[in-house]
């Protein structure tokens, strides 16, 4: 049966996290936000400062009707590539949703493959408040995974940088080679490895 046209929707605000880093995960959060509990404040990941972000994500997941976070790991990166990686942790993130949403808004130019009807807006995390919600949840949860990370691989400061490609982290990777989290198929990583390998061999 159909439901009513005067009934609301669930839907969730989708968006990723660490597409563009030389290292780690990339992430993807979906939420649904609580009309009945508006999230002042809520913006683009990238515009808030650190202690915004994490003080907003408590808030998220205290107030929102539904909300999930997901990843694909380094290796299903270097399998799919980064832009299909993020498709698939986004579609993690939106099937993980409990109550489930009934259509998606997803930051961008183009959808992942959902089960439910989606739409892709640019710049959504900026004008949408249920993408900025996914998109401050994604950022925060992969950054205190790369701080995780840090203190397995200490020599690379990727709780400084997350792993984006900063002189101080391409630095590191001339000195220290690729850590098992690199993603050795990215530019930036290939081209150190090779220039490494080819003094080895001279």
């Amino acid at each position: 049966m159909k439901k009513p046209l005067s009934e609301p929707v669930l839907i969730c605000g989708v968006d990723e996290a660490g597409r563009g880093p030389l290292a780690g995960s990339v992430y993807a959060a979906a939420v649904i936000l609580d009309p009945a509990h508006p999230i002042a404040g809520l913006k683009d990941s990238k515009v808030l400062s650190e202690k915004k972000r994490r003080a907003l994500a408590e808030e998220i997941k205290a107030h929102a009707l539904s909300w999930s976070i997901a990843f694909a790991t380094v290796e299903e990166i270097e399998r799919l590539n980064i832009l299909h990686a993020s498709m698939l942790a986004m579609q993690r993130a939106v099937s993980w949703l409990s109550p489930a949403a009934e259509f998606a808004l997803i930051d961008g130019n183009r959808c992942p493959q959902l089960l439910i009807p989606a739409r892709a807006i640019v710049k959504g995390d900026a004008s949408e408040a249920c993408i900025s919600a996914a998109s401050i949840l994604a950022k925060t949860e992969r950054d205190q995974e790369m701080r995780r990370l840090a203190d397995t691989y200490p020599m690379y400061g990727f709780e400084r940088h997350a792993g984006y490609p900063t002189a101080a982290h391409l630095a590191a990777l001339e000195a220290h080679g690729a850590s098992p989290i690199h993603r050795k198929s990215f530019g930036p990583v290939k081209r150190i490895l090779n220039k490494t390998d080819a003094d080895r061999r001279t």
